[in-house]
């Protein structure tokens, strides 16, 4: 995205936002000084996150930067079959609905901090935990390098390449390590909190100013009609399939992302949690649905652009409304601010939960399982900020090759997914076929993706979750459990 606009004022913009983060997380420091001796503390902000703070910490856990400047490229060169990006969000709520209220249950009983420390709980399985919480690190890993690549072009586009793409990572991971270290989730979420409320904003005066000064989604239809009318049609048949493919692997897999799950055990109670899952259920058509309509005006704003130059429409869209007044000038620096600071969040959510499961599941539960909350928060810490260099040093040059890495996320992500979630209701889920299918599925999926597979347009993600299920259901039902294991379940998830 290039800002031409942007050049001091987006200086300005992006070290007041840095001072601010800063300063929360230093006010959530004093204020709660027993952070450094308390894993539920650091990693879950005393499990105490009112219904606001939860809502905005899930929203910005659910939409990133990239939702604002990438979705609509894409409107604009595919057109009204893109209406399926709300979907998209839709199908995340209603999967959350599916297993958070109940898993909060649980973590409440049983004083969850991960979503590995439930798999531990529920199958007691050593080779089980361990596999999820590598398939788990590696999306974390693969997602926190993709925000900071991200980072680095925002800031550059935003300061008109005043600031180097190296500069911007480099200042706002400095920032995010600082501020999380000092409030852990208290100080992510009170963030998420700010930049939630700063990009609401840019987004609705990006639409108001597009369809003020550009024209509505009527103008674009009209030049449509005109030039490109298949934008205006269904997508054929295989488009239908690689779309609800689509809706399925987002759908699951952003909904088991472990950042997402720790939120659920952050809430102050299964009503708070609930309640913030109803206002999420509106901002698919708040957020997805708005950048949607900015991307199909971008047709008649600025008709007949290529690829790579549909990239940048949102920057010339913020370009044009900045020349036309004063107010729109701010409101278009506060978007990209906006947009800098969602990626930002959402570097941070993830960042603390790569810590967590470092420093809980892997280090506390098997390297020292009598080291203290404290020591535990401290290698959590400093595993996270080695994590951090490794990435930003990957980050620095982002090879083309990374486009594989990134495609895998979901694709590992997903095969988590019975664990997590069969796991909740049938008690005679076998571990070792549980396992066997959770590694087969990985392997399967990481197989096709790098080979370049993709039998009847499915995503490999879900050959390796048909895998998964059918090896994990069909082993279970043939092997059985033994009694200690199937007297564990019920006691667990109090069921048969």
């Amino acid at each position: 995205m290039e800002l031409a606009f942007g050049g001091v004022s987006g200086i300005v913009v992006l070290v007041a936002y840095g001072a601010l983060m800063l300063g929360v997380g230093l006010y959530t420091y004093l204020s709660n000084r027993n952070i450094r001796e308390s894993l539920d503390e650091y990693y879950l902000g005393g499990r105490g996150l009112g219904v606001m703070v939860l809502f905005f910490t899930f929203f910005a856990t659910q939409y990133s930067g990239n939702t604002v400047v990438g979705y609509p490229p894409t409107a604009y060169r595919i057109g009204y079959q893109y209406l399926v990006s709300v979907p998209f969000f839709i199908l995340i709520i209603a999967s959350y609905l599916f297993f958070a209220p109940r898993l909060y249950q649980l973590g409440r009983r049983f004083s969850l901090l991960t979503p590995v420390d439930w798999l531990d709980i529920r199958f007691k399985s050593k080779a089980v935990t361990i596999l999820a919480a590598i398939l788990m690190l590696y999306a974390l890993g693969n997602y926190l390098l993709e925000q900071f690549v991200a980072i680095g072009q925002g800031v550059s586009g935003l300061t008109g390449g005043t600031i180097p793409y190296q500069v911007g990572v480099v200042f706002f991971i400095v920032i995010m390590v600082a501020y999380s270290w000092l409030g852990g989730m208290r100080s992510v979420a009170y963030t998420d909190t700010i930049q939630g409320i700063a990009l609401l904003f840019g987004v609705f005066m990006l639409l108001i100013g597009s369809l003020i000064y550009f024209g509505g989604p009527a103008t674009s239809a009209e030049l449509m009609l005109q030039q490109t009318p298949e934008k205006l049609g269904a997508p054929d048949a295989g488009g239908v399939t690689h779309w609800f493919c689509l809706l399925l692997l987002v759908g699951i897999g952003a909904a088991v992302y472990p950042h997402a799950i720790q939120r659920i055990f952050a809430a102050r109670s299964e009503a708070t949690l609930k309640r913030s899952f109803i206002r999420m259920a509106y901002m698919p058509f708040v957020t997805a649905g708005v950048v949607f309509v900015v991307g199909i005006i971008g047709i008649a704003a600025f008709p007949d652009l290529t690829t790579a130059e549909s990239e940048q429409l949102v920057g010339r869209m913020a370009n044009a409304l900045a020349n036309k007044n004063i107010i729109f000038y701010w409101a278009m620096i506060m978007l990209f601010g906006g947009v800098i600071a969602a990626i930002v969040s959402t570097a941070d959510s993830v960042l603390l939960t790569f810590s967590s499961i470092v420093s809980n599941d892997l280090y506390g539960r098997y390297i020292s399982p009598d080291a203290s909350e404290q020591r535990k928060v401290l290698v959590g810490k400093l595993v996270g900020l080695v994590a951090v260099v490794v990435l930003v040093i990957i980050a620095w040059y982002p090879p083309s090759t990374l486009y594989q890495i990134f495609v895998l996320k979901f694709e590992l992500l997903i095969q988590v997914a019975p664990a997590l979630i069969l796991g909740l209701y049938w008690a005679r889920l076998n571990p070792r076929a549980l396992f066997a299918g959770m590694l087969a599925g990985a392997v399967l999926a990481a197989s096709m993706t790098f080979i370049g597979l993709r039998p009847l347009g499915v995503f490999s993600g879900l050959w390796g979750l048909l895998l998964n299920l059918v090896i994990c259901v069909a082993a279970s039902l043939v092997m059985g459990v033994r009694d200690d294991e199937q007297q564990h379940a019920a006691k667990v998830i109090g069921t048969y």
